[in-house]
Parts: structure tokens; C-alpha cells; sequence
């Protein structure tokens, strides 16, 4: 019963955040970084990385994810990730961040568009179709279903996958990553967070 209760919660949250992210994507990003300054309710409120103290209601069945290292010799073919590039040399693009995700989210907001972890990153989403090692680190393809993407991964970025984690996760202090939806008035809300509860800050 525990192993089907875990399962449920990795589908709901997986359907959360795939819901979230493809907001973000289609609508205003409104994703959020930084640590907790405080959770009152529903209500989380969090020391932005820009500065400002920002308030975002969390749905009722918000899905809470940890994450946890890994190593860029952890990734194969076939695996599903998602990683924040910058453009380099050779039409190639060099890796800022990778999230392995487990299995039951393959196909979640697949594809390859622009994100805001620094100017000018963009977010690929996709299946390794090709994991091979070079003198300068780990090279992958990445394949979604309208093109492909060369990524380098340079020694020394996160490599991470999700870990358990649960409400009382949410402490102030804690490194979040929130990907939120912001109404017409300002407000933001989301259905999923992401909390560094593994002593590693969510890299995305």
C-alpha cells in the first residue's frame, strides 16, 4: 500500500509540475527562485533571488519534489531529462543544469524553449538519444518530436534528480524552486514546488 500511495503521489506531482511548466512556457513565466521566508497556510512566501519577498498561493493538492545530486555518468540513452543550456561553439549547446527525471514522467512539456535561469537559456526537455564521454566532459543528444539538440556538459554543473519530500519540507531557509502562474492582478499561484531538501539548491 505505501509503494502505491508513493506512486500516486509521483503521478500527481509529475502531473503538476508537467502542468505548471507547460504554463510557464505557453503564458507570462512567472518562475521563482530563492529560500523560504515563511509558509502561512496555503501561502508561501519567498525571498526571491532578485530581492523582493514574494507571496504565492499553493493549490490544496500542491505537489512537493526534492532534489538530490547526481552524476553526469548517471545518464544513458534512453533516459528523460531536462537541461538549461546556453549557446556555444559549434551549434552546439552547453549545459547550465540537467535533471534526470524518473520514468513516469517521459513526455512531460516535451520540447525545447526559452527559460530564465540566465539571459539568453533555453529549457530542453527530451530523450537522450546518445550519451557519450569527451575529453572536455559528457556529450548528449537530445531528441523531441520537431528536432534535436547537442548538449555539452561541462565538469562541475548540477546534475539531479527528484527525491521525497513532503509539506513540512517547506522551512524557512529552504533554497524553493517555484514554477508559478501569474493572474491578471499579480497574484501568483502554483500546483508545484520544488524544495532543497537534500542539502542540494534546485538548480533549475
Amino acid at each position: 500500500m505505501r509503494r502505491l500511495a508513493r506512486t500516486a503521489a509521483l503521478l500527481l506531482g509529475s502531473l503538476a509540475l508537467s502542468t505548471t511548466l507547460a504554463a510557464a512556457q505557453d503564458g507570462q513565466p512567472s518562475r521563482v527562485r530563492g529560500t523560504i521566508a515563511a509558509v502561512d497556510g496555503s501561502t508561501l512566501s519567498v525571498t526571491s533571488r532578485e530581492g523582493p519577498v514574494v507571496k504565492i498561493a499553493m493549490a490544496p493538492d500542491v505537489g512537493i519534489r526534492g532534489v538530490k545530486a547526481a552524476l553526469a555518468s548517471d545518464i544513458k540513452a534512453g533516459d528523460y531529462v531536462g537541461a538549461a543550456t546556453l549557446p556555444a561553439e559549434g551549434g552546439k549547446s552547453g549545459a547550465l543544469e540537467v535533471l534526470i527525471f524518473p520514468a513516469v514522467m517521459k513526455g512531460a512539456n516535451e520540447g525545447s524553449f526559452p527559460w530564465d535561469l540566465q539571459p539568453n537559456s533555453t529549457m530542453t526537455n527530451a530523450t537522450v538519444s546518445n550519451a557519450v564521454e569527451s575529453v572536455s566532459g559528457r556529450e548528449l543528444t537530445l531528441t523531441y518530436p520537431t528536432g534535436s539538440r547537442q548538449i555539452t556538459l561541462p565538469q562541475g554543473i548540477p546534475v539531479v534528480t527528484f527525491a521525497e519530500a513532503t509539506a513540512a519540507d517547506l522551512k524557512p531557509g529552504a533554497p524553493v524552486f517555484v514554477p508559478a502562474t501569474k493572474a491578471a492582478d499579480g497574484s501568483l499561484s502554483t500546483a508545484f514546488v520544488v524544495v532543497g531538501n537534500q542539502g542540494v539548491v534546485p538548480p533549475m
